[in-house]
């Protein structure tokens, strides 16, 4: 653990570095002169195609992991960019990059802390939506995991979809994707299926409450039990500022596994603050 948080302190101070080179307020490229900035910001956000350039930092912890019930830690380092192609659309790419602190799984194994597979995304999506905003394209899987345990080995491609609404104060909404393997050095191939729902009710002062599960079946598992798992939960939100540094988000959840495979834990808790910066001009 103690590798872990050495990794999350060198991320917050990278942040802390570029952030005030990046300042952003009204005018910036994210809220227009005359518009409600936190509600604005906040709906914003909560929309995955959003044209917004955004740091996601999304901080997880499966409680009770493994044999030893011990608790696995993943950092997402997300980062959010988009590019404007003509006047109609828009390509809004979506990187993850897991830190991963993973307990041992077996006897003699200790924790091993490092960088997990990567995952890259790019939407496709209207420049002007309507009313059901949508983005569709592919979801690449990339090899970069720094020890065999915290990834598959494995080069992955997919489909992947967003579809929402935003009817008054919410923002309703899933992104679907299916990751198959297509190469690499790994026993075991991916066919890995994920769905994220998210529903989203904003209150007054950039407040909102919120709940995003992450729900995935992993087709290649060896028996039924092992290949679902569904968490139900939320938890609360909220757009803020400190001083001249861009608005931030920061929001916390936590889940219950009502499905999951044998070594996880019934319990997850998931907090995550957001970097918003100005578009790109």
């Amino acid at each position: 653990m103690g590798r872990f948080v050495e990794i999350l302190c060198s991320v917050l101070v990278a942040v802390a570095a570029i952030a005030p080179a990046a300042i952003a307020g009204k005018g910036d490229g994210i809220i227009e002169a005359g518009e409600d900035e936190t509600g604005e910001l906040a709906r914003a956000v909560q929309n995955p195609v959003a044209s917004l350039i955004s740091l996601p930092l999304q901080y997880n912890t499966n409680f009770e992991f493994g044999p030893k019930e011990k608790p696995l830690s993943v950092l997402n380092i997300q980062p959010v960019w988009p590019f404007g192609l003509n006047e109609d659309w828009n390509l809004i790419t979506r990187t993850i990059m897991p830190i991963v602190s993973q307990p041992q799984l077996v006897s003699g194994q200790d924790r091993e802390t490092g960088l997990g597979d990567t995952t890259f995304t790019a939407f496709l999506s209207p420049a002007r939506p309507g009313k059901v905003i949508w983005g569709v394209g592919p979801v690449f899987l990339l090899p970069t995991a720094s020890d065999d345990r915290l990834g598959a080995d494995k080069w992955g491609l997919g489909p992947s979809a967003v579809f929402l609404t935003m009817p008054g104060n919410w923002v309703i909404g899933s992104l679907f994707s299916n990751v198959w393997s297509t190469g690499g050095s790994g026993d075991e191939d991916v066919n890995l299926f994920t769905w994220q729902y998210f529903v989203n009710y904003n209150l007054p002062d950039g407040w909102y409450l919120t709940s995003s599960p992450i729900i995935t079946a992993n087709w290649e598992a060896d028996s039924g039990s092992d290949t679902w798992t569904v968490p139900l939960g939320g938890g609360v939100g909220k757009i803020f500022r400190i001083g001249s540094l861009p608005p931030m988000n920061f929001q916390v959840q936590s889940f219950y596994n009502v499905a999951k495979p044998d070594a996880f834990g019934r319990w997850n808790l998931r907090v995550q603050l957001q970097l918003l910066f100005p578009k790109s001009r």
